[in-house]
């Protein structure tokens, strides 16, 4: 049976509308893929990554506008330098566990090496959250493999939510945490879309989250 959402309870939370699926994939051409790994056995293992692909797949030869935003503590995130210097967004974005970080940053520069041999350099977007309370996060489970994998099932429509991806190890206040995404349209001059990826971090007094702003359809122009 698939879990109730929060709207479908009758609780709504803001006052902007959301799209049809309420998902950032409700931005056309934003895509959304996992990789998530539950297992016991050589060690506990209970993490994993998201990816999120905007341009239709084709950020890196299509590049859109991009900012980030923290609203308190420590969380790392590859490529804000660049992000804050140029404004500009040329790779997907991930989301991990805090010792993976690394490793997923790697795996995205070479995903894109291979499929655009020409690109002369990449700084991608991976943001960390630390699951290490329900994963074994010296286990050092996530391999360039796992992040193929949640680029090449990244997709339109529905996104699953909650014990998958980067939020599958998510605790928040001794409560399960977990990963969520959000689109919200308002009417500007701009016809500005906002849209969010958030995952709970254990023990913050406010969730971590990576925040993506689209302004004149910069994220989702039709080839």
């Amino acid at each position: 049976m698939t879990r109730a959402r929060l709207r479908d309870l009758g609780v709504v939370i803001g006052e902007l509308p959301t799209g049809p699926h309420n998902t950032i994939t409700d931005v056309p051409g934003v895509w959304v893929g996992h990789t998530t790994l539950i297992y016991d056995q050589p060690r506990i293992a209970r993490t994993g990554v998201t990816v999120i692909r905007p341009r239709y797949g084709e950020i890196y030869r299509d590049q859109c506008f991009a900012g980030y935003h923290s609203f308190n503590g420590n969380g790392e995130m590859t490529g804000l330098l660049w992000l804050e210097e140029s404004g500009q967004l040329g790779t997907p974005i991930a989301i991990t566990n805090t010792h993976q970080v690394g490793v997923v940053r790697d795996a995205l520069v070479d995903y894109e090496a291979r499929h655009h041999p020409d690109a002369a350099w990449l700084l991608p977007v991976v943001a960390e959250t630390y699951d290490g309370w329900l994963n074994d996060i010296n286990g050092f489970h996530i391999t360039h493999d796992h992040v193929f994998a949640a680029l090449d099932a990244a997709a339109p429509g529905p996104v699953a939510e909650g014990n998958v991806g980067g939020g599958t190890g998510m605790i928040c206040h001794d409560f399960k945490g977990a990963s969520a995404q959000r689109r919200v349209w308002w009417k500007s001059p701009a016809n500005a879309t906002q849209w969010a990826c958030l995952c709970s971090r254990t023990m913050a007094t406010v969730a971590t989250c990576a925040l993506m702003e689209r302004r004149w359809d910069a994220c989702s122009t039709p080839k």
